[in-house]
């Protein structure tokens, strides 16, 4: 352990203690080994890593945990990918649901569900079933959930003010939506050039997605009603929802063109006060939480024919590989127990799996931004989430790139559709129900 600690890792020990003085794991017998813990991302979550380290290592002083950090997600995913195609993966690793499966496919995945059944920390009925049931993998719960994020909407509470706009509700309309990003995009100093965005939203079938769900179309063709046998854009009520989403950007200019896009991305214009709304999960809080400037709060998606959300969740995944399975789950249970969870929930990173740490303190703090952080728990029995097949990445980066031209003015609605769906088929192929 390093000598030297962060600030933000003294406060998440002293978190730590604070949890641990009130919530009680108790291990079966003394246990020993050695397991390695491959994570991602910022200083703030590196510190709570390193507290949930600390504090297992201390429940569990004959395990002795070497924790790996790779600060960029990308890096962090190919990585991941080589470790695993070369045989030597970490025994515990951070997975999302929509990355999983070319993993569990090859087998190089301990399926944790006879752990969890065994398990007297934890159960399958503590966590919330939308996100458990992404990491089911053809009939068996692969990996345990860390967090059940999801898209909501960040926006600037001076701006409203501003511009006179009453905020978001939490059954507000995709007209009102619209004509709120209306109103708050503006040239402030007259010389013809947008300076002040209503929206930032990146042109991704995942963020398109519950446009889709919302307006009741549907984002892929199941066969027997499981298994994705291509994509449904071409349908009357996704083609709709498309619409919509490409004329934010083409016909009411309310989002970045590409030029400006390409000059500045829309966290950073949030961040510095020149964008009204910026569509994010909860993983955008931690950097929302440095802004000192102006007021800011979360607000659901806006209501189309239907209220739709999606899915943001990772999970915590034993490598098939792993020797000391025993001290891998040992590690898996903790970091998932009342006491884990609250400890990476501090960071304001994730929203949590369990239950009864979702409606705590360590999440709903009542002292720290956003005031409606209750929005992703209200909204959880509206989730979708996108197929669990091993072609998904792919078909992710097809769609954006032929989203990606339309929203842009480069090619039409229709073409861009045939475009995605036509060249998508082969990644559907050879998937199994």
């Amino acid at each position: 352990m390093p000598a030297a600690r962060s600030h933000l890792h003294r406060l998440f020990t002293a978190a730590v203690l604070l949890v641990a003085a009130t919530t009680s794991v108790v291990s079966a017998q003394e246990r020993s080994g050695s397991v390695s813990f491959m994570v991602f991302g910022d200083p703030a979550e590196l510190a709570a890593y390193e507290a949930l380290v600390d504090a297992f290592e201390e429940r569990e002083p004959g395990i002795d945990v070497q924790l790996i950090h790779i600060p960029s997600a990308s890096d962090y995913r190919a990585r991941l990918g080589a470790d695993f195609a070369a045989g030597d993966p970490a025994d515990v690793v951070l997975i999302n649901y929509r990355r999983y499966a070319p993993f569990a496919a090859m087998g190089v995945l301990e399926p944790l569900a006879p752990y969890l059944r065994a398990s007297e920390v934890i159960s399958a009925s503590d966590l919330y079933q939308a996100a458990t049931e992404p990491f089911t993998w053809r009939g068996q719960l692969m990996c345990i959930p860390q967090n059940i994020s999801s898209l909501v909407v960040y926006y600037d509470r001076d701006l409203f003010d501003t511009a006179g706009l009453a905020y978001p509700t939490d059954d507000w309309t995709w007209d009102e939506f619209l004509a709120a990003a209306k109103a708050l995009t503006r040239d402030l100093d007259g010389d013809g050039t947008t300076d002040q965005y209503g929206v930032g939203i990146e042109p991704s079938i995942f963020r398109l997605a519950p446009f889709v769900w919302a307006n009741g179309g549907e984002l892929v063709v199941l066969e027997s009603g499981q298994r994705p046998v291509r994509l449904a854009l071409d349908s009357r009520a996704s083609r709709e929802a498309v619409e919509w989403f490409v004329a934010l950007q083409t016909e009411h200019g309310v989002v970045p063109s590409a030029v400006a896009a390409a000059a500045r991305d829309d966290a950073s214009r949030f961040l510095d006060g020149t964008t009204a709304m910026y569509f994010d999960s909860r993983r955008f809080t931690p950097t929302a939480r440095t802004i000192d400037s102006f007021a800011w709060d979360v607000a659901a998606l806006p209501v189309g024919r239907e209220r739709a959300g999606i899915l943001h969740s990772d999970a915590y995944c034993m490598a098939a590989a792993t020797e000391d399975k025993d001290a891998a789950w040992a590690f898996i249970e903790f970091a998932n127990s009342p006491e884990g969870q609250a400890i990476v929930a501090r960071t304001g990173r994730t929203v949590p799996s369990l239950r009864a740490v979702a409606e705590s303190d360590a999440f709903l703090d009542l002292a720290a931004s956003p005031a409606n952080s209750r929005v992703w728990l209200d909204t959880i029995d509206s989730l979708g989430a996108v197929p669990v097949m091993a072609g998904w990445v792919d078909v992710e980066e097809l769609t954006g790139d032929e989203l990606e031209r339309a929203f842009y003015g480069q090619v039409g609605v229709d073409e861009a559709i045939d475009a995605m769906v036509t060249r998508t088929l082969p990644f559907f192929a050879g998937e199994e129900g």
